[in-house]
């Protein structure tokens, strides 16, 4: 048999099979194996040993068993055969050797207690169950009991007892009121073990009528209830004589005053108890003291300490509860009632015994003919359990005689033994405390090896790691195993592998050079049988990039990155864990490939993130930390210390800086008397200073708050701190914003900027104003006013300069001296017009006006300048439509001329001019009528072609929206448009100024023309309109061709077509290169006739004419074609640039009168006017304007 060189924990797997001892056999669950080989009972489930059932229920009592061939199944009741026919309640379950018994049709669960056993038996043995108690559980009502109402001072203990019923299994206790609401327990009041209620001491608050003790029967879930308990407390001075005279013994308890007194234990009595215990059961030690104030109770071990990690505190420490309870535990334990007056303490010694349980439970036996085996049962208990032996079910000592076994105590030794051996057999270990059975078989076998593994079994290994190959077996005797690599190798050596007992095959380390194939071989003197399996090793899978350390701000996202590389033969799977848990299940964690990303990042997401790369043979990780950083939490504990008149001195406690340190703290102050609710800088001190001396002013009642800062930002404010009142003292500055302006012509009014609250520096804040003229010999007026920010001087001269100062003064002092302004008493109207005003029409849209100054004393305030106000003559049709719109323009300071921009060509316009000061406008001067010249249009209001024919085309349009003067004609240019957008030779059209209609005959059949129109007055041509149309197609000649197919058909007919489509081809070619040679049509003649100079733009470097180009294709015209000049009209020379246009009402001249603003007029705004320029816009302009 090979010997196992090198096991190690953990890497035998468990579906091999384990050899109990020297020649001994564990037969493996395989299920093709079981098929073959003959086995004895083994029980596989049984109820409990103690067993109670719900006698509303059918009782069913398990036994299941296995065993080739299948076992038989019989009971016994209270030690005799239980015959199961008889009773047609019992039926057995099929294959099986469960009973149910069917009480819920007759019969009741009484009846069947009792002791029941189940014998499995086959031809190889019988295996028999533990002893099986059934009892029928049972939950009886408490017995009715008259209750007296429980009368007791203030002070004094009391327990309120339960004694439940006893039911089977013994009932929960728990104490409600008539709501069914738990009764508050503590340390004062609390429930005992045995379920009843203790008060150390009762207080008032414990009057109550429903204190009723429950108890549950799980079994059945049923609750049964007492009769409530009425308990009363009074305290002592409500008792008097009388009352306690009409109070007998059982309704007052009055054996303890209701003074302070030291602990005494209700539960358990005297100073020692006894205690014993099963091993493995918890053990519960409960003291519960009374006492005046109420004890605290603690607990000690003597000659030990307490096991930390199975000791607990239940019930306000009165029980010690320790788990799993062993021999070890056996001792004194002390507990301790202590309070202000006193301690005792109690001794519980603790006997730990134990029933039996298993230190070597016997194992089944597989042995072959002629081998040895032993069966081994050890048991341990407190008494020390008796050890007995049963044989298929009957004690040994009567069983049939075999000569091959021996028994010597807890052992039985097996010796050269044959097929007659086999048989089970029973252990029973029992002290007074309980009992074990354990059933095992010997099963005698003669089998050839057959080898369990699956055949061609595929082995996936990682690299560098060890690589076991299994091969389980089975044999009677026990064969041996070797192993061999390759077709022809030789039997693999103990040096460099390591080969288990149970037929494993270990590589400790395994490489690449691994690879291949593996034969297992199995032998004994019964035959032999081999396996091969097959080895792949494969590349490790690495994290090639790893997730990185990441600070981020709390609200932003972050994103980790794990790059993953294992073998291309292997499916990869990559999981994200967060401190080794999941990742919480929210939509703020995303994963997409190689990458984790965390929005909207949250205090509590800070942590440890790992990456882990999975696959079916490996897995690998890589943790990054993600700090969570913050603008620091706000400070806290303001204490304001050292106070004095001008300064204090403020600290406080820092809040958590959130991951990033504080760089500053920035001190803030509200002024709760002047300004409350308003915050103010006060001052700031570095991050590692938590004390700042702040100055003060006098009369505020100061309140401070503190803000720390970090890299990320400010927090929010601290509490804000206690108040702090400073004294009062003189202002220390004057009001500013001081001006003297009047209102009306007769005043003066001095205004200023008030002082704050917090400028006031104390109580009764008034000013004293004062002022005198500037040019008299006058001493200082002064008045001395309430806290208000103007005073009025009436009775002035008109429009005088005055000196003016303000002080500050309160119920302390007056402030420094002031400052001393000037101002000027009120203004009045000015008195006078400009005079000889006249106009000078520069062009058809602007005029110059020019005016006399007025004597400045007729001003009567400060010039502002002077105000034009022009409008337009109306009609008398329009007159009567709305009234008449006048528009002004303002030239500030003492400009004596001005320009009027935008006024309408082939207008008449009226004017005047005023002069303006603070106060408003002087009278107007004398009107002045001027008319502008004619201007070129606007372009037409609209231009559509209709009625399409062949070869003509009509023009509808509809004059322009401002002629600006009497049209004189309208000129219409269009030219052909090509398939590839060439533009063709452009024809001129001069059309009366009546017209409104025109239809140009003589055109080309389905050809697309574009069409330029604009009219003319006498100063020039305005803007133009375009548009594009096509003339239609020869209908009748298509319906012709059409009809004439079949003719087409003909030879003679196609020869006929090529010849003129020759003919037109030749024609064609000499037509075109006559045209580029400058021959001309008539129309060109025509246009060459009456050439028009102002329509021919010339080149820029020689003054030719220049080519025509489409702003649209782009394409030349062809040579010849005419092109209309720009017909600019030059404007007249001016000495006025725009420093002499005015504004409108809203608009400003500087004091030098060059322009600051646009021009505005009270007119609604108007359509766009013509050119102003007195251009005429050229073809090519019209087509670099077309969209």
């Amino acid at each position: 048999m090979p010997k196992k060189k090198h096991l190690s924990a953990g890497r035998v797997p468990l579906i091999l099979f384990l050899c109990q001892m020297i020649s001994a056999l564990d037969v493996p669950l395989d299920p093709k194996l079981l098929e073959d080989l003959v086995q004895p009972p083994t029980i596989t489930q049984q109820s409990p040993k103690d067993y109670i059932i719900d006698p509303r229920e059918n009782i069913v009592i398990q036994c299941e068993a296995k065993g080739k061939p299948p076992p038989s199944f019989s009971w016994t009741r209270n030690g005799t055969h239980f015959d199961i026919d008889k009773d047609p309640l019992i039926t057995m379950k099929p294959g099986s050797g469960t009973l149910i018994i069917n009480i819920m049709s007759e019969g009741k669960a009484e009846t069947y207690e009792g002791i029941y056993q189940c014998t499995a038996r086959n031809e190889r043995g019988a295996a028999i169950s533990n002893n099986i108690i059934v009892r029928p559980s049972r939950s009886p009502l408490w017995t009715k009991e008259k209750l007296k109402p429980i009368i007791l001072p203030s002070g004094q203990s009391l327990i309120l007892s339960c004694r439940p019923p006893i039911g089977l299994p013994p009932a929960i206790i728990f104490w409600m009121d008539n709501s069914f609401q738990r009764l508050p327990q503590s340390e004062r009041v609390s429930q005992g073990l045995n379920g009843d209620l203790y008060f150390s001491n009762v207080l008032p608050e414990d009057t109550r009528d429903d204190y009723i003790c429950y108890a549950r029967f799980n079994h059945t879930q049923t609750i049964q209830q007492k009769q409530p308990i009425s308990l009363k407390v009074i305290l002592v001075d409500e008792l008097n004589d009388t009352t306690a005279a009409n109070l007998s013994d059982t309704e007052f308890y009055g054996a303890k005053s209701n003074r302070e007194r030291p602990p005494t234990f209700l539960t358990p009595e005297g100073n020692a108890s006894n205690k014993e215990e099963l091993r493995g059961n918890v053990l519960s030690l409960e003291c519960i003291a009374e006492g005046l104030p109420t004890p605290l109770i603690y607990w000690i071990k003597e000659d030990g300490i307490l096991p930390i990690n199975r000791t607990f505190y239940r019930n306000f420490q009165k029980t010690l509860q320790i788990i799993q309870v062993s021999e070890a535990d056996s001792g004194n334990y002390q507990c301790i009632a202590k309070n202000a007056l006193g301690a005792i303490h109690h001794t519980i010694s603790v006997t730990v015994k134990a029933a039996p349980y298993w230190i070597m439970a016997p194992q089944n036996l597989v042995l072959s003919p002629g081998e040895d085996g032993a069966l081994i049962c050890r048991a341990n208990g407190n008494p020390k359990p008796r050890i007995s032996w049963l044989s298929n079910g009957v004690p040994i000592e009567i069983a049939p005689h075999d000569p091959s076994r021996k028994i010597n105590g807890d052992t039985i030794i097996f010796s050269n033994v044959q097929e007659r051996s086999s048989a089970v057999y029973q252990c029973n270990a029992s002290n007074e405390y309980g009992y074990l059975l354990g059933n095992a078989f010997v099963n005698v076998l003669a089998e050839p090896p057959r080898i369990l593994t699956s055949a061609n079994t595929l082995y996936q290994v990682i690299a560098n790691r060890p690589a076991l190959l299994d091969c389980a077996f089975f044999g009677s005797p026990l064969p041996t195993i070797e192993w061999f690599k390759g077709a022809k190798g030789s039997a693999l050596r103990e040096d460099i592998y390591v080969l288990h007992e149970n037929g494993t095959l270990e590589i400790p380390v395994a490489q690449k050079d691994s690879t291949g194939t593996y034969t297992c071989v199995a032998r004994n003197k019964l035959g032999m049988a081999k396996n091969e399996v097959h080895l792949e090793i494969k590349d490790p899978t690495r994290i090639i990039k790893q997730p990185e350390y990441a600070v981020v701000q709390r609200g932003s996202t972050v994103s980790f990155e794990c790059k993953v590389k294992h073998d291309h033969t292997l499916i990869s799977t990559v999981i994200w864990l967060k401190d080794n848990g999941e990742l919480p299940s929210e939509g703020r964690f995303t994963i997409d490939k190689d990458h984790l990303e965390v929005a909207d990042v949250s205090d509590s997401d800070g942590g440890t993130y790992t990456c882990v790369a999975n696959t079916t043979l490996d897995s690998v990780s890589a943790s990054a930390v993600l700090s969570v950083v913050d603008v620091p939490n706000p400070p806290f504990d303001l204490e304001l210390t050292d106070q004095l008149d001008k300064s204090v001195q403020l600290s406080w406690t820092p809040g958590d800086d959130n991951n990033s340190p504080i760089t500053k703290f920035i001190i803030e102050y509200e002024d709760a008397m002047h300004e409350a609710g308003l915050w103010h800088y006060q001052a700031e001190v570095p991050g590692t200073q938590t004390t700042a001396q702040l100055k003060l002013s006098p009369y505020v009642n100061y309140s401070f708050r503190v803000m720390a800062e970090n890299s990320l930002g400010r927090s929010l404010p601290s509490e804000t701190s206690e108040q702090y009142f400073t004294k009062a003292a003189e202002p220390d500055k004057n009001p500013m914003t001081v001006e003297g302006l009047g209102s009306e012509p007769d005043n003066l009014v001095i205004t200023w900027q008030p002082l704050n609250g917090f400028e006031s520096n104390g109580p009764g804040l008034q000013y004293k104003v004062s002022w005198r003229q500037k040019d008299g010999d006058d001493e200082w007026t002064s008045v001395v006013v309430a806290n208000v920010s103007k005073y009025i001087v009436s009775g002035t001269p008109t429009f005088v300069p005055y000196l003016i100062k303000v002080q500050a003064l309160n119920d302390v002092g007056f402030a420094p001296e002031p400052a001393v302004v000037m101002g000027h008493s009120g203004e009045d109207l000015p008195m006078v017009a400009p005079g000889n005003v006249h106009v000078n029409v520069v062009n058809s849209t602007l005029a110059e006006v020019h005016w006399d100054p007025v004597p400045l004393k007729s001003v009567r305030g400060h010039l502002q300048g002077y105000r034009i106000y022009y409008w337009k003559a109306q009609s008398s049709s329009k007159r009567n439509r709305r009234h008449i719109e006048k528009k002004i323009l303002t030239f500030q300071g003492s400009k004596t001329h001005g320009m009027l921009p935008g006024l309408e060509p082939f207008s008449h316009y009226t004017l005047h001019v005023r002069v303006v000061n603070g106060k408003g406008e002087g009278p107007a001067s004398p009107t002045r009528v001027f008319h502008t010249p004619e201007g070129v249009p606007s372009a037409p209001s609209s231009l559509k072609i209709v009625n399409p024919t062949l070869d003509s085309l009509t023009l509808e349009w509809d004059p322009p929206s401002h002629p600006n003067g009497i049209l004189t004609e309208y000129t219409l240019k269009y030219q052909p448009i090509n398939s590839t957008h060439e533009l063709g030779p452009l024809v001129d059209l001069k059309i009366p100024a009546n017209k409104t209609r025109w239809t140009l005959k003589n055109l080309n059949f389905s050809t697309r023309y574009k069409f330029y129109f604009y009219a003319q007055t006498s100063a020039g041509s305005g803007s133009q309109i375009t548009e594009e149309a096509v003339t239609i197609m020869d209908e009748g000649k298509t319906a012709m061709a059409s009809r004439q197919v079949d003719i087409a058909t003909q030879g003679w007919f196609i020869g006929l077509m090529c010849a003129v489509a020759l003919l037109i081809l030749i024609l064609l070619i000499v037509c075109f290169i006559r045209r580029n040679k400058g021959g001309k049509y008539p129309v060109k003649e025509k246009e060459d006739a009456h050439a028009d100079p102002e329509i021919q733009p010339m080149k820029e470097d020689d003054g030719t004419f220049g080519e025509y180009s489409d702003a649209e294709d782009h394409k030349p015209l062809k040579k010849g074609s005419r092109t209309p000049s720009d017909r600019t009209v030059k404007k007249e020379d001016s000495d006025d640039s725009l420093v002499d246009y005015g504004e409108g009402v809203n608009g400003q001249f500087n004091e030098d009168g060059s322009f600051i603003g646009q021009y505005s007029g009270k007119k609604e705004k108007e359509p766009a006017e013509g050119n102003e320029s007195s251009e005429a816009p050229s073809p090519v302009n019209a087509m670099n304007s077309f969209v």
